[in-house]
């Protein structure tokens, strides 16, 4: 009988996965809630690297978690897990990249070259293979069959200024919807990057609605264009109520500015 029983409990135990992903991301929590911060408006964060290049264990700790899963487990999670994986993993190997040369660079293009893309660098293990930033954003997540999220751009970061803010919360595939929105909003709502100028009757958008507009003039959400898109969050970029029916009339003249790639670090401590 206690033969019999051993060898049961040998059993279950070899049965037993080795490796039980964590879908809180708790680790990445741990890290953003230390080191990115809010600006007073809400609408941006900055990041501190001088404090994640000195506990820069925990972030290759979890960089190894997320190396972990197979690609055959990967395709078996629901949407909203596959999508916040793979935020998480962008932003946290954008995070490391930068460590990488931190402190000598003012941008991440300084990462890069006339002939390579800091984006296009296979520096990193993800579901298998050798992979890159441009890999997860365009392959894995815009490249997905079932993809029809332009709310992701305001989610993924390129540690620059012109970015959307680095949330300091991992994503959570329980609560993705309500953090997409939420990100879009404080987005729109950043004067730096989106403006209307009532004067002009013109709005001044982000670049990423230019260099994504094919995600954003999906017709999934409110009309097939940018415009469309931008009149949604209306409120969020100070429009009234007539000016967001123009917008969808697609009857307002659209400029985007300029791109800051300026690093956006936290401010050292004079």
């Amino acid at each position: 009988m206690l033969a019999r029983l051993a060898i049961a409990l040998l059993f279950c135990a070899c049965a037993a996965p080795s490796f039980a992903f964590d879908h809180q991301h708790g680790a990445w929590t741990s890290l953003l809630a230390q080191y990115v911060q809010w600006n007073a408006a809400g609408t941006a964060t900055t990041v501190d690297y001088d404090g994640l290049l000195r506990d820069r264990e925990p972030l290759k700790s979890y960089l190894t978690e997320l190396s972990s899963p197979s690609r055959a487990e990967f395709d078996g999670w629901p949407q909203a897990q596959r999508r916040a994986f793979l935020i998480n993993a962008y932003n946290a190997y954008t995070v490391e990249l930068i460590l990488t040369r931190y402190p000598k660079l003012l941008s991440i293009r300084d990462l890069g070259s006339l002939f390579s893309s800091p984006w296009k660098q296979s520096f990193f293990m993800l579901l298998g293979e050798k992979q890159s930033l441009d890999g997860i954003e365009h392959g894995l997540l815009r490249g997905a069959a079932d993809f029809d999220e332009p709310r992701i751009h305001f989610a993924v970061n390129c540690a620059s200024v012109g970015c959307p803010a680095l949330r300091p919360e991992a994503y959570r595939a329980e609560i993705l919807d309500e953090q997409l929105e939420d990100q879009t909003r404080r987005f729109f709502s950043d004067r730096t990057r989106n403006r209307f100028d009532a004067a002009g009757t013109t709005l001044y958008l982000s670049r990423i609605l230019d260099w994504y507009a094919e995600d954003f003039e999906r017709p999934f959400r409110d009309g097939a264009s940018v415009a469309a898109f931008a009149a949604h969050y209306a409120q969020a970029l100070g429009v009234d109520q007539a000016t967001a029916q123009r917008l969808m009339a697609d009857e307002v003249d659209i400029e985007f500015l300029d791109y800051d790639w300026s690093l956006n670090r936290k401010a050292p401590v004079e």
